[in-house]
């Protein structure tokens, strides 16, 4: 049991280095921040033959601050499209935060949020300080939040830090729409992704009087590319996959931390080529970057599932965004 522990705990050291810089290193120890985010796919489907073994020493390397995690809830039986034998229970709250919070404790967080949850795919955040809730977001009766969001803070030396968790609708056809096909022609699905963006930021950030100088994040799965990506897409002038970004770069003080660091680079953040996770910052928030990056490992690489199971994926269809912060007085 002893050789093998000490083998994990190797394991999950050479995974750590590959994000260690000299940038990051000179923050001082009790002034840095960082941020793990990343779609998990079904509640991490990938790692419930091990109990999460690989999945928490990757997470515990990495020496997360907070955590985010779209797609939080277990859904299907590992290695299968098989719904689980208690999917309906855990489609209630309570499971799942405890599940959560006996996952976080193992790579050392002690407080759990869970955001809106309306469906299937609700997100979390997990965290090494006190997590205040502010709004757990589903929408209204005329506009839906199809996977729900979530609004919270914490402080990190005396500095309050709003965090927004969502993930957007994500097929081509419009919510709950009869005929999915005409829908699809017409866009539905950016249309529906653009509506639930708006609501989104009105109902956080745009809520705030003077938040463009607080300090503000903003993650998750959009479903939806964005117009600085243009050079890789090179979609015609006038296209509807831009409209959620669009809204966002052009009502509110969020800034795309990736782009800003690497404005000549695109990284897809999936196990394809297209970047539809983004992590969002205020100015404030943004001019505290010190290191940010889409990450790609040994163990995060996506890797189709050899049987082609539905659209799974090993470890997951989507690749970690990790965001470093210098949170100094």
């Amino acid at each position: 049991m002893k050789r093998v522990l000490k083998l994990s705990l190797i394991v999950a050291a050479i995974l750590g280095l590959a994000f260690q810089s000299a940038d990051a290193k000179k923050v001082k120890k009790g002034d840095a921040l960082r941020l793990v985010y990343w779609n998990i796919q079904n509640g991490m489907w990938d790692g419930q033959d091990d109990n999460y073994n690989r999945f928490v020493d990757w997470v515990a390397a990495q020496k997360p601050d907070v955590c985010v995690w779209c797609e939080a809830q277990p859904i299907y039986k590992s290695g299968t499209a098989d719904k689980l034998d208690d999917i309906d229970n855990w489609k209630k709250d309570e499971p799942l935060i405890a599940f959560w919070q006996e996952m976080a404790a193992r790579y050392g967080h002690k407080y759990v949020f869970l955001g809106g949850h309306r469906d299937n795919y609700p997100q979390v955040i997990t965290s090494k300080y006190p997590i205040t809730e502010v709004a757990r977001i589903t929408g209204t009766e005329e506009i839906i939040v199809s996977h729900g969001a979530g609004w919270a803070t914490i402080e990190k030396n005396g500095h309050k830090i709003n965090i927004v968790t969502l993930h957007t609708w994500p097929q081509a056809y419009g919510f709950n729409v009869a005929d999915r096909e005409k829908s699809k022609a017409e866009h539905g699905g950016d249309y529906f992704r653009r509506t639930e963006m708006q609501y989104i930021c009105e109902h956080t950030i745009g809520s705030v009087e003077g938040s463009e100088n607080q300090m503000w994040m903003m993650m998750g799965d959009f479903n939806s590319r964005s117009r600085v990506d243009q050079d890789t897409y090179k979609h015609p002038d006038f296209t509807t996959a831009y409209l959620v970004h669009d809204y966002i770069i052009g009502n509110t003080p969020y800034f795309d931390v990736i782009h800003e660091m690497h404005p000549a680079t695109f990284y897809t953040s999936t196990g394809g080529q297209s970047r539809i996770d983004f992590v969002y910052a205020t100015k404030p928030l943004l001019d505290r970057v010190v290191k940010a990056e889409v990450h790609t490992d040994s163990y995060t690489k996506p890797v189709r599932d050899a049987k082609k199971i539905s659209n799974f994926w090993h470890p997951s269809d989507h690749r970690p965004i990790i965001v470093d912060f210098d949170m100094k007085k």
